[in-house]
């Protein structure tokens, strides 16, 4: 079977990551003697290209960086990883993107973007990306509204099934000019954003569910629970389910939401079983949370197919460990 061709359309950021035990007080200064900083390649849509590549996609990112060495590094990046970049466009006059990522001892994460040239990516921009002849697109909200909205509507005209990681939320985002979404994934505090229902009991996520599914045209809806797991929503079929997160010794949580929605889109395009691509995103996450940094955690098919035999033979389940590596692994 051919590769399927995945338009990426999103963000692209170099990664100030500093480690700490703790988050300073106001007006504290701490100093780390033993835990560093670095600079690794991140944000949003580059994390889920990369996730993409290295689950054998074929991979075209459309995005738009700065004129300057940290565009440079990102664009070489990319193309070290298969990706094809064609279509990654320079701002001459903005910086491209950071983000600052605050990473305590327990893995938890705060971050702060700095958008720089991830917002000049204008709808000429999107018109160009499309000549690729994409079979999905998938998109997060960290672009401009106006590319966010014209990459829909092409999707949409052209019967191309869309995809969306709906980070970061902001309550006044126009989610009804997106037409129709095969899946549309927000995590706990975007779908708390959209809908104003906090996800944090089984019932709350149905309910937070049901409303999105009054905002957005979507085939499904799947709330990302971080360590709690997954809530998957049938929107046609009004049916939901739960799926449990991995327990694994987090180090790092940065990127696990992008690299979960990718790899959970890669598998439902292979076999449109939503339940069992998320199940095998779940695995990802887990993979991916056990590692610092942003692209860094990210790992490979085979890597995720190895840790699902692994889980599913220490749970004594043969079958279905047979059917969890068949299935994601076309």
């Amino acid at each position: 079977m051919s590769k399927q061709r995945i338009l990426v359309i999103s963000s692209a950021n170099i990664d100030f990551v500093q480690r700490m035990r703790r988050m300073p007080y106001s007006g504290e200064t701490v100093i780390e003697n033993e835990l560093m900083y670095s600079y690794i390649p991140g944000g949003k849509g580059a994390n889920s290209a990369i996730a993409f590549a290295r689950f054998g996609a074929d991979t075209v990112f459309a995005c738009k960086l700065g004129h300057d060495a940290n565009g440079k590094r990102l664009r070489a990046i990319y193309d070290r990883e298969g990706i094809d970049t064609r279509y990654i466009y320079e701002d001459e006059e903005t910086p491209t993107g950071l983000a600052s990522i605050l990473v305590e001892d327990n893995g938890k994460n705060r971050i702060i973007v700095y958008p720089g040239a991830n917002m000049t990516l204008s709808a000429d921009d999107i018109e160009d990306s499309f000549t690729c002849y994409p079979d999905a697109v998938y998109m997060q909200l960290e672009i401009p509204d106006e590319a966010v909205i014209e990459a829909a509507r092409r999707a949409n005209e052209a019967g191309i099934p869309l995809f969306i990681d709906a980070g970061p939320a902001r309550l006044d985002f126009p989610l009804d000019k997106l037409g129709k979404i095969e899946i549309f994934s927000p995590n706990e505090s975007e779908c708390r954003i959209f809908t104003g229902v906090t996800p944090n009991t089984e019932e709350n996520c149905l309910r937070a569910a049901i409303r999105l599914s009054s905002l957005v045209e979507a085939k499904y809806i799947v709330i990302k629970l971080g360590d709690k797991g997954a809530f998957i929503y049938d929107v046609g079929k009004r049916e939901y389910f739960t799926v449990p997160s991995e327990k694994v010794e987090a180090v790092d949580t940065t990127a696990a939401g992008d690299i979960f929605t990718a790899v959970m889109t890669y598998v439902y395009l292979q076999n449109k079983d939503i339940v069992s691509a998320v199940k095998y995103a779940t695995c990802a996450a887990a993979t991916s949370v056990t590692r610092e940094g942003a692209s860094t955690s990210i790992p490979t098919r085979a890597e995720v197919i190895a840790y699902a035999k692994a889980k599913v033979a220490a749970d004594n389940d043969k079958d279905n460990a047979d059917a969890v590596v068949a299935e994601g692994d076309e």
